[in-house]
């Protein structure tokens, strides 16, 4: 018996351990019973477990929603592994009237069935018969250990039954305490059966490792290797991981990497990079939560490099809109040097651009500037409204439309220069000044 220790187990309400061994592999089990494990079983789940125990069906939570259980994070989302066939699961819901949604992965084995208001999404135990680096042939299968061995990485393969007992074939528990990032089996292989786990081995590298810097060398010499399969991954896959990715710890360490390795030309980014422009940058924003795109656009050195992301990545119209004002105003919308309101450039840009996401965009740009003192300013300014109206220019004798348009923006350009001070009278009154 081992005892638990340090804080990693205070996450665990009771541990016990036993281990079996299957074939070449050892399986390693334990029992979890923590409040985020508890806090899973609501209605719906309930229901769920007494219907595939009653129709002697084996069903487990399945990947990432074990990982996070063990790391004392409840999951944001749960998916669900099972010995029963789709077609056996079919059947089990039609006979107790449960609805069924979205039959799009059903031929890859997954049935999604609403209990109690909840959608649960339950797969078949599978076996890859074929692969070609982005989809799979697959075999269904009864064997636990044999789905785990297709799986990516060893902290995704484990299993977890509704009493608490964790299933782990490939070590994953112990990767996760050690903070290890680890491919199931040989690392070439599981990255040729799909050539974005490349990518996922960076964005979990970033959420799980502690210090950067300890790659297993023969993972990093397949990943090189096999880098430019990438180039047949779909543009919207490969932007879900890097934005994850982005967002995750070590990520100055990550890009130098995907530089190093030769990946950066098959997923979008600049083979002439500003990698130093890139690193001041990602020293502004840590701390300051950027959205991806913040951090990215410093790898850019024009314009036309955000165009060049958007043809392969396919990413919205939003964070494209973002890239390109970033990388436009980086150098030039700055904060006042000669002036006792440093932040007012930014306000006047604002101003002028009357664009609903000017504000959320300038806020971006002064994290990747490292403006944090203007930052806070700008999070809490709001947008003064200009006062005057053509209407009201009408009611002193103007007419012209094009006259009333000069007008207007003249009397805005007094109203800034006054720090947003002057009223309508006052404005109005420089009018007949005039």
């Amino acid at each position: 018996m081992l005892r638990c220790l340090g804080p990693w187990h205070r996450q665990l309400l009771s541990c016990s351990w036993s281990r079996l061994f299957l074939l070449k592999h050892s399986l390693f089990t334990m029992k979890l019973q923590s409040p985020e494990f508890q806090s899973l079983f609501t209605e719906g789940l309930k229901s769920l477990t007494e219907l595939f125990v009653k129709e002697n069906h084996e069903l487990r939570i399945a990947g990432g929603a074990v990982r996070d259980l063990l790391s004392g994070v409840k999951p944001q989302d749960v998916d669900f592994a099972t010995t029963a066939t789709p077609a056996q699961m079919k059947e089990l819901f039609q006979s107790v009237g449960i609805r069924m949604i979205n039959n799009k992965g059903e031929k890859h084995g997954t049935i999604t069935a609403r209990l109690h208001e909840e959608n649960f999404e339950i797969t078949t135990l599978r076996i890859d018969v074929a692969t070609d680096g982005r989809h799979a042939e697959v075999e269904f299968t009864t064997d636990w250990q044999k789905d785990a061995e297709r799986r990516d990485l060893t902290i995704n393969s484990m299993f977890l039954g509704f009493d608490g007992t964790l299933f782990d074939y490939f070590n994953g528990y112990e990767d996760l305490k050690n903070k290890k990032v680890r491919f199931v089996g040989q690392a070439k292989q599981r990255i040729q059966e799909d050539y974005l786990r490349i990518l996922r081995y960076f964005r979990f590298y970033g959420k799980i490792v502690d210090t950067p810097g300890d790659h297993d060398p023969e993972t990093l010499e397949a990943i090189a290797e096999n880098a430019k399969g990438l180039a047949g991954i779909s543009g919207e896959r490969i932007w879900v991981e890097l934005k994850k990715m982005l967002t995750s710890n070590h990520v100055n360490h990550l890009i130098h990497l995907i530089y190093d390795l030769d990946v950066a030309p098959y997923i979008g980014l600049p083979a002439s990079a500003s990698l130093e422009e890139f690193n001041k940058v990602s020293k502004n924003v840590e701390g300051f939560s950027p959205k991806p795109m913040t951090l990215l656009t410093s790898l850019f050195k024009v314009q036309d490099d955000v165009t060049k992301l958007d043809l392969r990545l396919k990413i919205s119209k939003e964070e494209k809109n973002l890239g390109l004002f970033i990388v436009k105003n980086r150098k030039d919308l700055i904060k006042a040097t000669d002036s006792s309101e440093p932040l007012k450039p930014y306000q006047d840009f604002i101003i002028d651009s009357r664009d609903s996401d000017a504000t959320a965009r300038v806020c971006e740009l002064l994290k990747y500037q490292g403006e944090h003192g203007l930052l806070k300013e700008m999070q809490q300014w709001s947008i003064p409204p200009f006062p005057v109206s053509g209407h009201d220019i009408r009611k002193v004798g103007i007419s012209s439309g094009k006259e009333i348009g000069v007008l207007l923006q003249q009397l805005r350009e007094q109203w800034k220069k006054s720090g947003y001070q002057m009223e309508k009278d006052e404005l109005l009154s420089y009018i007949k000044k005039t």
